[in-house]
C-alpha cells in the first residue's frame, strides 16, 4: 500500500469507525447563520445573473465563470473571460479575438456565501468587512466604490465587470472597457453608470426592480449596487447548501456510509483537515500557505512583467503573508475541480496527497492540469520552476501519513458534503433573459 507522506503528524491513529476526533464536529447550520433574501431581489438577480448585457461585450455572463454544471465554477484550472467562446472545459480562444491572458485564478465556487461567517471573500481576501470603516467595508479600491451595497456579497460583483480579462473586455472594444482603461469607474458616464443605463433601459428589469424597491418606484434611477445587490440575493438564496447527507448527520437524521464515517474521524482527526477547515462550512476563513503550485499568467499588474502570486501578501504588503492563500469550503468539493487557487489539480485525490505534505508535493508535481490552448502568452508553466522554492519556503504544515485506503475514505467524508439540492439550484436557469441574450446552458 503506496504512502504518499513520508512523516506522521501528531502519532494519532489512522483507523477505527467513529473514533475519537481531536477537533470538534461542529453544529448543523441553522436559518440564523444566513441572511434572510428578499424574493423580489432573488427572482430579478437570477435574470441578472445569466443575463451578458453586464458584460462590456454583451457576449459573458456570470454564469460564464460559475456555471451550476459545473459546481457554480467553470471546470477550468484557469478561465478564458473575454475572447473566449464555449462554455466549461469545452471553453476556448476565439481566433478572431485572442483574449490577452488567462483568468490569474482558479474560479472559487459559490456556495454558502450568504452565510453571516463569509466576511472575507476572494482567494486573496481583498474585499472584507471592515465596521471600522464609513462603508463597514475594505477593498483595494476608494471608499466611493464600496458605497451603497447591501453587502460584502453584493459588493464583490464590483471586480468581474471592471475587469478587461473578466468582463469588461479590452481597451476600445466597447464603451464599457473605454471607460475602465480612463479611469471613469463611478458617476455619471462611468462603468458602473453605462452598465446601469443598459438595464435601466429594458422594460422588464425597471419594471421588476420598481416593484421591489419603493424609492425606484418613487423615481429614483436604478444603479449599480442595486444591481448588485439583486445578483447577491440569488446567490445567497440559490446556492445555499444545507442538505447534505453530512448536515443530516450532524442533525441526528441519517447516518454516513462507513467509508464516509472513517473520512470523517480522519477529516475531523489525524489527518489533521479541520484545523483549517473548521466550522459548519469546512473553513477558518484565514490565510495558508499550503505549497499550491503556481500557473498562469500570475496576480501582476499590466506593468509588471513577472508570473508571481504571492496571495495575501499582495493584499496586506506584510511578508509573513507570502503565498498563503484563503481557507475555501469544501461544500460540494467533488464538483468543484480543478483545485487550489490556480487549478493546479485535477484529480482531487492527487490534490488530498499534495495537501498532506505540501513540500513533497511540491517537489514531485507534475501539472495535471485544464487548460485551452492559447496562443501569443507567457508560458503557463514557468512559475512552476521559478516560483517553487520561494513557495515551499513559505510553508510551515507538517506532513502527515496517509495511505491508499485513508484516501478513498476522506474522499467519501468530502462526498457526504455534496448537496443535490444546492448543485441543482433552487430556481435553476432561465430560460431567456429580458436582453433577449443567449443565456448559457
Amino acid at each position: 500500500m503506496r504512502l504518499v507522506a513520508i512523516a506522521f503528524a501528531a502519532g494519532l491513529a489512522l483507523s477505527g469507525a467513529h473514533a475519537d476526533t481531536a477537533f470538534p464536529l461542529p453544529p448543523p447550520a441553522a436559518d440564523a447563520d444566513f441572511t434572510p433574501a428578499d424574493p423580489a431581489l432573488v427572482a430579478l438577480g437570477q435574470l441578472l445573473f445569466y443575463d451578458p448585457v453586464l458584460s462590456g461585450n454583451r457576449n459573458i455572463s456570470c454564469a460564464t465563470c460559475h456555471h451550476p454544471r459545473f459546481g457554480t465554477s467553470d471546470g477550468l484550472s484557469l478561465g478564458l473571460g473575454e475572447g473566449g467562446i464555449g462554455l466549461g472545459p469545452q471553453r476556448r480562444a476565439d481566433p478572431a479575438n485572442l483574449p490577452e491572458q488567462r483568468i490569474p485564478r482558479n474560479a472559487p465556487a459559490l456556495f454558502n456565501l450568504g452565510a453571516k461567517e463569509f466576511t472575507v471573500l476572494f482567494h486573496d481576501g481583498r474585499i472584507e468587512v471592515d465596521p471600522s470603516r464609513p462603508s463597514g467595508l475594505r477593498t483595494p479600491l476608494g471608499e466611493e466604490m464600496v458605497a451603497g451595497f447591501d453587502s460584502l456579497l453584493s459588493a464583490q460583483t464590483m471586480f468581474p465587470v471592471l475587469s478587461p480579462d473578466e468582463m469588461a473586455g479590452h481597451y476600445g472594444e466597447n464603451d464599457v472597457s473605454t471607460a475602465v482603461r480612463q479611469g471613469r469607474l463611478t458617476g455619471e458616464g462611468g462603468a458602473w453608470d453605462i452598465i446601469a443605463e443598459r438595464v435601466r433601459a429594458i422594460p422588464r428589469y425597471q419594471s421588476g426592480f420598481e416593484a421591489a424597491d419603493p424609492t425606484i418606484a418613487a423615481g429614483r434611477m436604478v444603479d449599480f449596487t442595486d444591481i448588485s445587490d439583486a445578483i447577491a440575493a440569488f446567490m445567497a438564496f440559490e446556492w445555499r447548501s444545507v442538505d447534505s447527507p453530512f448536515d443530516g448527520y450532524l442533525r441526528g437524521e441519517n447516518d454516513l456510509s462507513p467509508d464516509a464515517a472513517r473520512g470523517l474521524d480522519l477529516f475531523y482527526g489525524a489527518a489533521g483537515c479541520a484545523e483549517c477547515h473548521s466550522g459548519p462550512f469546512q473553513t477558518d476563513h484565514r490565510f495558508h500557505a499550503m505549497g499550491q503550485p503556481q500557473l498562469g499568467p500570475g496576480k501582476a499588474e499590466r506593468f509588471e512583467s513577472h508570473q508571481k502570486d504571492i496571495g495575501r501578501m499582495r493584499v496586506t504588503g506584510r511578508e509573513e503573508d507570502a503565498y498563503r492563500f484563503r481557507t475555501p469550503s469544501l461544500r460540494n468539493v467533488l464538483h468543484t475541480g480543478p483545485w487550489g487557487h490556480a487549478g493546479a489539480h485535477d484529480d482531487l485525490g492527487m490534490f488530498l496527497r499534495h495537501h498532506v505534505d505540501p513540500l513533497a508535493g511540491l517537489a514531485a508535481y507534475q501539472p495535471r492540469v485544464v487548460l485551452p490552448p492559447l496562443e501569443g502568452v507567457q508560458n503557463d508553466f514557468a512559475p512552476l520552476q521559478a516560483e517553487r522554492s520561494a513557495i515551499a519556503a513559505a510553508v510551515s504544515r507538517a506532513p502527515v501519513v496517509l495511505h491508499d485506503d485513508d484516501v478513498a475514505a476522506l474522499l467519501a467524508f468530502l462526498d457526504a458534503l455534496s448537496d443535490p439540492v444546492a448543485l441543482r439550484g433552487r430556481l435553476g436557469i432561465p430560460r431567456n433573459v429580458p436582453s433577449g441574450l443567449p443565456v448559457e446552458r
